[in-house]
């Protein structure tokens, strides 16, 4: 009987040591994990940028004036040599009371200078006709050979002399009438308003063919020489310009492939590098930190079809692609983590993490090329966090 209690005894104590125990395991950590994969891979850098015309052209007004209004509106197509708008000369300024009334009176005196040139004129007319008639006598006479020929020279040189006198006095006149006309023309702009009759107009044409891509005046109005009236461009121009990140920049090479997207189409265009730019600039990101950046041209694959879809200024996204491959070896990015300054994963085995070391190739976004340490159809920890170590159980999930 109490070799049986001791037994009964032992078997309880037996069974409580073991569940203690078992709860005393701990329990496999729930991680999410995908499979090593061998597949298509593409290294590509994506940065945002804007698209430009590679040729545009400014059309400002070459002179002061008075600018008429310009019909055309951004959108409009245009032809090269087309007027696209007209000018005048500017208006007299208005003058005031005091002004006013000096023209009226400046006018006054040159039509009395008129009418007293004119009297001049009337004068040596009359005049010049008695010397025409002295020197008719006088020739007369001198046929007769009544008069000698000393007074024949002294009538001849006092019919010039009113002959001259006359002419001075008919230009005399021209100039008074020409001041009358200055000082009436003085008076009729005076209100500051344009003169409708016989007005030159300076007619400004399109120097290209292409559309107008703004226009910065409409109205009429003064305008000074140089300013801005009309943005005109070409749409078969479109480009792409940007602005990569200087150790991006120098990774890209004429003649790559580009993806073009976030345009606001469903859609991927196609373009190419034409042109990475030799000089850099400084640019503050959004987090304050200066960024060296480089221009990069992109040409689009079929600029036509792009120009349908895309003006200029707009925004998309260019996605370079750097380097291509078939059957590559990847992971997510996420699963690598630095042990002992090199590269390493967790790699489940028999429900147990095992940290392996690999070596890394290139990147591309959350892809990672491995060129050694693993094998296609391996699976990995693609988060590991603190709980994870070298040998702990873990219980993985199918990464979504």
């Amino acid at each position: 009987m109490k070799l049986r209690k001791k037994l009964l005894w032992g078997v309880v104590a037996a069974a409580a040591l073991g569940v203690l125990s078992w709860t005393l395991i701990p329990a496999p950590v729930t991680v999410s994990a995908t499979k090593v994969e061998s597949g298509r891979f593409v290294e590509t850098v994506e940065e945002e940028g804007r698209t430009r015309l590679r040729d545009s052209f400014t059309v400002s007004a070459p002179i002061a004036g008075f600018l008429l209004r310009v019909a055309l509106e951004a959108g409009d197509s245009v032809e090269l040599g087309e007027v696209v708008f007209r000018m005048e000369p500017q208006p007299a300024p208005a003058l005031d009371a005091r002004s006013l009334e000096l023209a009226r009176e400046n006018l006054s005196a040159a039509r009395a200078r008129l009418e007293t040139t004119r009297a001049t004129l009337e004068t040596e007319r009359a005049e010049a006709g008695f010397a025409e008639s002295e020197f008719e006598r006088y020739r007369q006479l001198r046929e007769r050979e009544l008069v000698s020929a000393t007074d024949m020279e002294r009538v001849r040189s006092v019919r010039d002399r009113q002959r001259a006198s006359v002419r001075a006095a008919e230009h005399a006149v021209e100039v008074a009438r020409f001041e009358v006309e200055s000082a009436r023309a003085v008076l009729d702009i005076a209100s500051g308003q344009r003169m409708e009759e016989d007005q030159p107009r300076l007619e400004i044409r399109s120097p290209s063919a292409g559309l107008v891509l703004k226009r910065h005046r409409c109205c009429e109005g003064t305008i000074n020489a140089g300013e801005p009236v009309l943005d005109i461009g070409n749409l078969e121009d479109l480009e792409i310009q940007v602005d990569l990140l200087s150790m991006d920049a120098v990774r890209v090479r004429p003649g790559m492939q580009v993806w073009v997207t976030g345009w606001g189409g469903d859609e991927t265009l196609q373009g190419t590098v034409r042109r990475v730019e030799p000089a850099g600039f400084t640019r503050v990101s959004a987090l304050g930190v200066d960024e060296q950046r480089v221009p990069v041209i992109v040409d689009f694959a079929d600029v036509e079809a792009a120009a349908e879809k895309l003006g200029v200024g707009f925004r998309v996204e260019a996605e370079f692609v750097l380097w291509e491959g078939d059957d590559v070896l990847q992971i997510p990015t996420s699963a690598l983590f630095r042990s002992d300054g090199r590269w390493s994963v967790f790699v489940v085995v028999d429900g147990r993490a095992q940290e392996r070391e690999v070596r890394t190739g290139r990147r591309s976004g959350m892809v990672t090329q491995i060129l050694e340490g693993l094998e296609p159809g391996e699976i990995v920890v693609t988060h590991p966090g603190d709980r994870v170590r070298d040998g702990v159980r873990v219980n993985p999930e199918p990464r979504g």
